[in-house]
């Protein structure tokens, strides 16, 4: 389906999330939304989603559709926020979620874990509507899975240790945005990456994982990209911008892990915080 460019149809960025497990107060946990036309994407969903999305001046009714990279819990802790907040607040349409196996059987538990409040909002005093709190769930398999008159959808496969985990591609009519989610390097990621304008790239500092017990080196070695394997991969794919989230830092200042970058990479590349809008 072909993309059509208007001036109106600028879509931009704003980061929601860019924190990792570890409870920063400063991040919270991964959630990303592209919006085009005032039509908002959310990718990831987790702690503290809604309120980052109204603190970025977002109606919270308005999220009606997600893409979810993986199933660990800093991604996906605010689900419940995001399927129960929005109906109080208003949305009156089933929330439309994609993502990988195992999101369909998270859903139905969520749900039934809040089958009290569904009942007694729906049959009490309260004025709600009976859609917004129920789920449209696609499980998804590596291609285009979404398309409508802004933007176009692919997933593709990552790296991400033992169950399935994507990455997205998003075609917009003024650019294409790259979300890694988390990911080791893997062997399509060069192809995955290709021709994005926008690569939001999840990272951990090279120096900072020496500091580390033996185990976690091994995991996390195995499991995420470092600062000098993301340097190689974006020289080569050559992304407009590179925006650092997800940062496992371990005591290694923000500005040193771009060092490590800038290093080995001549390209733009920020350090992502949270709100920020690109």
């Amino acid at each position: 389906m072909a993309i059509k460019s208007r001036n109106k149809d600028k879509s931009k960025i704003i980061l929601l999330g860019t924190g990792t497990p570890n409870a920063e107060p400063s991040r919270s946990g991964a959630a990303i939304v592209i919006i085009i036309n005032n039509k908002i994407y959310l990718i990831d969903f987790g702690p503290g989603v809604i309120r980052r999305a109204v603190e970025a001046e977002l109606p919270a009714k308005d999220l009606e559709i997600a893409f979810l990279t993986h199933l660990h819990s800093d991604h996906t802790a605010g689900y419940p926020d995001l399927i129960f907040t929005p109906w109080v607040l208003g949305r009156e349409v089933p929330l439309k979620v994609f993502g990988p196996p195992g999101i369909d059987k998270m859903t139905e538990l969520i749900l039934e874990a809040y089958q009290e409040d569904i009942e007694e909002r729906i049959n009490g005093l309260e004025p709600i509507n009976q859609l917004g709190y129920k789920v449209e769930v696609n499980e998804i398999e590596p291609g285009i899975i979404y398309h409508d008159d802004y933007v176009k959808v692919e997933a593709f496969l990552v790296n991400h240790g033992s169950w399935k985990a994507f990455g997205y591609k998003f075609y917009t009519p003024d650019k294409i945005i790259g979300i890694s989610g988390d990911t080791a390097p893997f062997d399509d990621m060069i192809t995955d990456y290709k021709d994005c304008d926008v690569l939001i790239h999840e990272v951990y500092s090279v120096e900072g994982l020496k500091k580390r017990s033996e185990d976690w080196q091994e995991y996390h070695a195995d499991v995420h990209t470092s600062s000098y394997e993301l340097a190689e991969i974006a020289s080569i794919v050559k992304p407009k911008l590179l925006v650092l989230y997800h940062q496992l830092l371990w005591g290694v200042k923000e500005k040193d892990l771009l060092n490590e970058i800038k290093e080995r990479y001549n390209g733009k590349v920020v350090s992502g915080k949270d709100l920020e809008v690109y």
